[in-house]
């Protein structure tokens, strides 16, 4: 078991006082304008080439076994942020895996077409023969307001804010901060200037004082939240300030009859099983259902047995989390209401882990878009086709992120133009739902080019 003496991490961040601190304004704002500072004298003139090989340093370091912060990450993770310590480790490995020095590279090459953008004035080609040239500018001062569901969000913030050059301000969600604060300090670890332009802080939600200070000093404030929050956020920000919300998305699949043979359609529901399971089903990635077209070698009732299984094998090793009792709540009353519904009719069936809320699975004959309330709990319905699928999701149409897509090859190109035109802004095989590439556009946006500033020269 690891030992909590092993990490004894100094206090480099408003997060690493003690719980009986007491933030006020004023230190909000004298750490912002210390970051600006260490910004102007560590980052803005460092190289593109020197930030992205410290990134991919610190991310080799989090892949290993013995790295003291990932073994204290997974020794506290389960306890503080309520996943289980098979599912934080899954989830650490997925994130840090992408980020190696050729992605890092290759992201900066497709957001800003060249890889010297934002070490200086650069110009591709067709640039050079027209005599212009472009230098690619971050903030002075990022804000991130993170939300508490998935630790993800707030580490690729963080790394963006690098690559870009910003001296960055990251308010965790109440008790999420473990996570985003340990990346700091491996980030501080490593390389003490880069690390001096951080700060990582928690407070309750609505802290308008705080959240005041912050806003005054920012260049850019980036959000991930509810709608209401986001809306809450902009409406507070000073008019000149950039803001980057990420509102409420969902996510669900579909899978083509043409690939449900009986062993097709087992490793389709293992692969649908691990993005159920990935971070507990929470965030937008997370699938709510998976329409399964109908005429098949296996229907879409078989496929939700066999969903079922492969949940009891992922739950056997890799546990969810422990949930709060309204949660818990939450899922034993929709299951008591599925239950009674099955009981009266064959077009609705039921599955669940016994003795506990681990996972479920309910199988509807009615097609129509159903949210989940997460935590293990997914759909599986019938569709005729793929726009019949559509139709009945016209519900959250503008609010998907990610479409997982199990089709032969010779039609997937044709259902994946359908889905873009349809306005889902990622498609991906089942089973990589949670795991998005690097170069991944985060609700059809660029990442990088939200976060600069252009320059150009003509010359």
């Amino acid at each position: 078991m690891f030992a909590d003496d092993r990490v004894n991490l100094p206090d480099y961040f408003l997060a690493d006082l003690p719980p009986e601190a007491t933030l006020v304004p004023g230190m909000v704002t004298e750490a912002c304008q210390t970051l600006k500072r260490n910004r102007a004298q560590y980052l803005a003139g460092r190289s593109t080439e020197s930030i992205i090989e410290r990134i991919a340093d610190v991310a080799a370091s989090w892949r290993r076994h013995d790295y003291a912060l990932r073994q204290f990450a997974l020794a506290r993770g389960p306890e503080q942020l309520r996943f289980s310590q098979a599912t934080l480790e899954r989830g650490l490995d997925d994130f840090f895996a992408e980020l190696t020095a050729d992605n890092l590279c290759a992201l900066v090459l497709q957001e800003l077409g060249h890889a010297q953008r934002l070490d200086g004035f650069a110009a591709t080609s067709a640039e050079h023969a027209a005599n212009h040239a472009s230098f690619a500018l971050g903030s002075d001062l990022i804000a991130h307001v993170t939300a508490g569901n998935i630790p993800n969000p707030a580490l690729m913030s963080i790394v963006l804010g690098l690559l870009v050059r910003s001296a960055q301000f990251v308010k965790c969600a109440q008790g999420a901060a473990l996570l985003p604060r340990l990346f700091a300090h491996s980030i501080y670890e490593a390389d003490a200037k880069l690390g001096a332009c951080l700060e990582i802080a928690d407070w309750p939600g609505g802290s308008a004082e705080l959240e005041a200070a912050l806003f005054a000093e920012a260049d850019c404030v980036t959000a991930t939240g509810s709608d209401e929050t986001l809306d809450a956020i902009r409406q507070r920000l000073p008019p000149k300030t950039r803001f980057l919300g990420y509102g409420h998305r969902v996510s669900f699949a579909f899978i083509a009859r043409e690939v449900l043979s009986n062993a097709g359609a087992r490793r389709l529901a293992q692969d649908a099983a691990e993005d159920v399971t990935a971070w507990d089903q929470h965030g937008c990635l997370s699938p709510h259902l998976f329409y399964v077209q109908e005429r098949g070698a296996v229907s879409p009732e078989q496929f939700a047995a066999m969903l079922a299984e492969a949940l009891a094998r992922c739950e056997a090793a890799a546990p969810r989390g422990d949930l709060l009792l309204p949660e818990a709540t939450t899922i034993t009353l929709k299951r008591d209401f599925y239950r009674v519904r099955a009981a009266a009719s064959d077009e609705t069936k039921l599955w669940h882990s016994e003795g506990s809320t681990a996972w479920t699975v309910v199988y509807e004959e009615d097609p129509r878009f159903q949210h989940s309330c997460l935590n293990r709990f997914v759909y599986v319905k019938r569709a005729t086709s793929l726009d019949d699928a559509l139709h009945h999701a016209e519900l959250v149409r503008g609010q998907v992120s990610t479409i997982g897509l199990a089709a032969p090859d010779d039609t997937a190109r044709e259902l994946v133009v359908r889905l873009a035109r349809w306005g889902v802004t990622r498609i991906c095989p089942i089973g990589r739902m949670q795991r998005p590439p690097l170069t991944w556009r985060h609700d059809g946006r660029p990442a990088l080019v939200d976060l600069i500033h252009w320059a150009g020269w003509e010359r």
